[in-house]
Parts: C-alpha cells; structure tokens; sequence
C-alpha cells in the first residue's frame, strides 16, 4: 500500500499523520507539495491538518483552489480515498468534496483537548476496525470547527448514513456539554456518498500511539491498511 500526504503552506500536522501512517503501513507516506500539478498512484490521500495559507479569507478556501487539489479531485473521482484532518475536512468541503462548510466554533474560542466520538457505522474502509456504537477518545485542536449544514443537507446526510462521527459523553449520548464547537447534529465527521472520501476535526493521528497516550486513532490507519492493501 502507498499513501500520500499534501502539504500546504501552514499545514503542521503533516508529519503525525506520516509517523501514524508509516507504523501502520510499514513504509513512509509520499509527500506531496501543494504547487505541484500530477500525483503518483497511490491507495490513498490524506489532506492533514494546519493553517493552509494562514486561514486567511475563510479556513481551507485558498487550499480548495492550489494546483493539487485539482488533482485530488479528479483521483477522489476515480475512487481513490481521501482522508481530511481538521484543516483537511475544512478544504475538502471547500473543494466541494464533502457538503456544509465549517465555521467559528460557538464560543468563539479555539478548543484543544481530548473529546469522545461515537462511530456510527463501521462498514467502511475508515472505521472498519471500530464497532457500531462504540465511543472513543480522540483530541480536537481548532477554531473553526463548528459543522454546519442546510437542513435538507443535514437530512440527507442522515438519512443515508453518510455521518461518520458524533460528539457524545463517555457513555455514547449526546449532550450540548459534549459538543465542543456547536456542530449540527453533533457532527465530528462526515463521509461523501461513496464512502471513500471522509472529513473529520479530530485528529486520529494524534492518539495512534499508547506513549502518546492513547491509541484510539491507531485502529482507523490499521483498518485502512487492511482494507487498501
């Protein structure tokens, strides 16, 4: 299996998630900057967290718009996955690969601790490692992390399982106290129709490794392997 991971100016969770991805695939990822225009043939994309371009006009908006992106788009069609961290959730929906759009966190305040996510479904190549209903612990560090939808659009994602993550309690339910953002329907992560391409703020890289202190993120780079190999 080949990964590759893009760089952005800004971008500074790049090498946790090649650390994460290397310990589970065995080899380094590719690096990818965002200036260039073609990308090898790999198994998957990962769009890592940061502050593309100094988040300046809007959180991932300069990113969408980068040489590569194009290309990311044009291999997300052809069904290679994409994985986008923070940051990396941010840009795909700017790049129209995943609906909504991220906003200011509602206390307006940036938010860095760990957080409990529940996997609503494990029959994808992300969370295929995971049970249905299980809640982990993964860290959140962001500003703009606050999901926002339409409702038509909530409904959908709904209706057709396309919710990958909520915030939730320790024990699975959801509460406003547990929502660290504001995000609609407690939304941590969202998958595009097909399911190979996912978004998410928390950051799994973060916690793949028990002397980071935990390893709940670790089963999703492990499912990927297994499923991409």
């Amino acid at each position: 299996m080949q990964a590759a991971v893009i760089l952005f100016p800004g971008s500074n969770c790049d090498r946790d998630v090649a650390v994460a991805l290397e310990a589970s695939i065995g080899r380094p990822p590719l690096m990818v900057w965002h200036r260039d225009s073609d990308l090898p043939d790999v198994d998957l994309l990962v769009v890592p967290g940061g502050f593309s371009y100094g988040d300046y006009l809007r959180c991932g908006a300069m990113a969408a718009h980068s040489p590569i992106m194009r290309e990311v788009v044009r291999q997300a069609g052809a069904g290679v996955p994409v994985l986008g961290i923070c940051n990396g959730f941010q840009i795909l929906t700017e790049a129209g690969l995943l609906p909504g759009a991220l906003m200011r966190n509602a206390g307006l305040h940036y938010v860095c601790k760990d957080v409990y996510l529940r996997v609503e479904r494990n029959d994808t190549i992300f969370t295929q490692n995971y049970a249905t209903g299980a809640v982990i612990r993964i860290p959140i560090a962001h500003g703009e992390g606050n999901y926002f939808a339409e409702p038509d659009v909530l409904d959908r994602l709904e209706g057709e399982g396309q919710v990958a993550f909520r915030y939730v309690t320790p024990d699975g339910a959801r509460d406003p106290a547990a929502n660290p953002n504001g995000s609609r329907n407690h939304i941590a992560g969202i998958f595009d129709q097909s399911r190979k391409v996912l978004g998410l703020m928390p950051h799994p890289e973060r916690l793949a490794d028990a002397k980071l202190g935990g390893s709940d993120g670790k089963a999703m780079f492990d499912g990927l392997v297994e499923a991409l190999s």
